[in-house]
């Protein structure tokens, strides 16, 4: 098998010179940790149907969110959003729900343990079937408490994806992306142009470009992923290390689009998991589709999502990580 990780490419000239070099010498100043993606395969013991349970790391606007689109699209696998979770235990007026609106009334941060509540009130149900979480945990402290959580269920984390873009080929990408506010769906005039230029393919509506996608915010953004993310995937590199099933799998993949790194993530998916179905509709849809075609994207954590909004802009500050 092919080595997962590929030989960087020559990055896009950026104009905005001096808050690049700003950006490459915060990066210098705590590099991200990088996991072996040369690891063997995951091992069950008993002849154990594999299930697959997902985390996927990655720098802002690395295109995680593209990426588990995709994946959820084709795949029988369920895509869960802690920010989504919350809503609906808010809406449904759960105990936890309760609490957590009383919180967020009062200007407090969400417990690590509360959010966790949600999370596996959720993923306590899906013993045997597959899913990708997205939004916690973001710090060592919300990993360790997922991590064991997991295992005291006999349902431990089974993959790990760390995302390995270029500093600089993000930044690119952001200054050219652009969203469709109602759904999430995103497009790039580089490589995923919507059909009409300022227009949503399905809607017709008018994109915008978010405001966060600037250098300097970048910059910020790019520096607490070094900081936040870097010892948690340490972490969970000793938490595999540890385990007798060397449970969860972790892999690195390195490219500068997601057109380029999907068929390393699709292939360390299906060789992992081979009992992975394709939903019914991929299936008959077949050849139609090639990795170039425009990718929608459903963004759990879009801006315009105003029910929650301050919620999660409580749990984003609480956790000391920017919900993107």
């Amino acid at each position: 098998m092919a080595s997962l990780c590929t030989r960087n490419v020559l990055t896009p000239h950026i104009h905005s010179l001096s808050i690049s070099r700003r950006i490459t010498h915060s990066a210098t100043k705590a590099q991200p940790f990088f996991v072996n993606s040369l690891r063997s395969p995951i091992n069950y013991e008993n002849g154990d149907r594999k299930v697959l349970r997902m985390l996927m790391f990655g720098k802002p606007g690395a295109g995680k969110g593209t990426l588990s689109a995709k994946l959820v699209k084709k795949y029988d696998i369920m895509a869960l959003s802690t920010g989504d979770l919350l809503r609906q235990h808010i809406a449904e007026k759960t105990e936890v729900g309760r609490e957590a609106e009383d919180i967020v009334a009062q200007g407090g941060l969400l417990p690590d343990e509360m959010v966790l509540k949600v999370v596996t009130s959720k993923l306590d149900k899906l013993h045997d079937k597959h899913w990708i979480l997205d939004g916690f945990p973001r710090t060592v402290g919300q990993g360790e408490l997922l991590d064991n959580h997991l295992k005291s269920q006999n349902t431990p984390l089974s993959l790990v994806i760390n995302l390995d873009v270029p500093d600089n080929v993000i930044l690119h990408r952001i200054s050219d992306r652009w969203v469709h506010l109602p759904s999430g769906r995103v497009y790039n005039l580089s490589y995923n142009r919507p059909k009409v230029d300022g227009k949503d393919d399905e809607t017709g509506e008018p994109l915008i470009h978010r405001p966060d996608d600037n250098p300097e915010i970048f910059g910020r953004r790019l520096t607490k992923f070094y900081d936040v993310t870097s010892p948690l995937l340490s972490y969970f590199t000793l938490s595999s290390d540890s385990s007798p099933t060397g449970e969860p799998h972790l892999v690195r993949l390195q490219g500068t689009t997601s057109d380029e790194i999907w068929p390393k993530l699709e292939n360390v998916v299906r060789s992992s998991f081979p009992g992975l179905r394709e939903r019914a509709e991929t299936r008959r849809m077949k050849p139609r589709h090639s990795l170039s075609d425009p990718v929608l994207l459903q963004d759990h954590h879009s801006l315009a999502r105003e029910n929650g909004q301050a919620m999660m802009e409580a749990w984003a500050a609480h956790s000391g990580a920017h919900t993107t």
